[in-house]
């Protein structure tokens, strides 16, 4: 899908083109300059999961980004979607949006949404959902350890991807191979069968754990107890939907409170999801 040369934008000439690796040390400007903790590393992650539009402006200067990332045959998630504030309210986020959903082919489509975008989004039709509690800090104390939890090993792979499609109503295989390579991992293992799985790798300031999959909130603390004690005086970030229950009482105890939210929004069919596979943290907000 080719996009256009030029966009004028009032007295804003805008120079779109394809996303390259060669772009992220102007992406990750880009970012620090709206506040988001995304290392030049973690824009390389989401570049091997997706593809997306970078705007500079006529002198060169970084001024925008949208991406979607494929996550199966029916499923895209689109994420990484910024504007300066100069250009917020010149229309520069919707016509980047409509191009990346010109990309999509038909697929249903899932977002996290910022405040700042959330009636761009609904302007396009995508319906609100659950918020997500971006839980931050420097975790201050040790949570209590389950004998239900074991390291995650090689043979587990193809066991989490089985749960994780179950979870997601899809099978975003490429991307948890990635997360796979990326984190340590955490598994219950019931009566021969991996029933909950958690993730952990570098992020940002510190280290995200995501993806958590579970079956119920005491085991999802159990799952997320390793990593956290692991990293015990560092900086820890889990983006939840939760906002109660013992899994969320374990985030409060250890310092990880809640510091901001997105919106999940999504336009097409209803994922069905196996309710004995819960998604209780992200692996981040691009790609749910």
């Amino acid at each position: 899908m080719s996009i256009s040369n030029i966009r004028q934008l009032d007295s804003f000439t805008l120079c779109p083109k394809d996303m390259t690796h060669a772009d992220i040390p102007h992406l990750h400007e880009l970012s620090v300059a709206v506040g988001w903790m995304h290392r030049a590393q973690d824009w390389a992650t989401v570049l091997e999961l997706g593809e997306g539009i970078f705007l500079s402006d006529e002198i060169g200067r970084p001024c925008g980004s949208a991406m979607w990332f494929p996550m199966s045959d029916d499923l895209a998630m689109l994420g990484m979607v910024i504007t300066t504030p100069r250009l917020q309210e010149r229309g520069a986020g919707r016509w980047m949006m409509e191009q990346i959903l010109a990309r999509t082919g038909g697929r249903d489509l899932a977002l996290n949404a910022t405040r700042a975008a959330f009636r761009l989004y609904l302007a396009l039709d995508f319906q609100p959902g659950p918020k997500v509690w971006q839980r931050m800090g420097l975790v201050s104390a040790i949570p209590e350890q389950s004998p239900r939890t074991r390291p995650m090993c090689n043979t587990d792979h193809a066991a989490i991807h089985d749960l994780d499609s179950r979870a997601y109503g899809t099978n975003r295989h490429t991307a948890i191979e990635l997360f796979l390579r990326q984190s340590t991992g955490t598994v219950i293992e019931d009566a021969g069968r991996i029933t909950g799985y958690s993730l952990c790798r570098r992020f940002g300031r510190g280290h995200v754990v995501g993806p958590i999959v579970a079956a119920t909130a005491q085991d999802a603390a159990a799952l997320a107890a390793p990593h956290i004690a692991h990293h015990h005086g560092s900086f820890l970030r889990i983006d939840t939907q939760e906002t109660e229950g013992p899994f969320i009482q374990m985030l409060t105890d250890c310092g990880l409170a809640a510091r901001d939210t997105v919106t999940f929004m999504s336009r097409g069919r209803k994922r069905i999801c196996d309710p004995s596979a819960h998604v209780f943290a992200l692996a981040n907000q691009a790609v749910g």
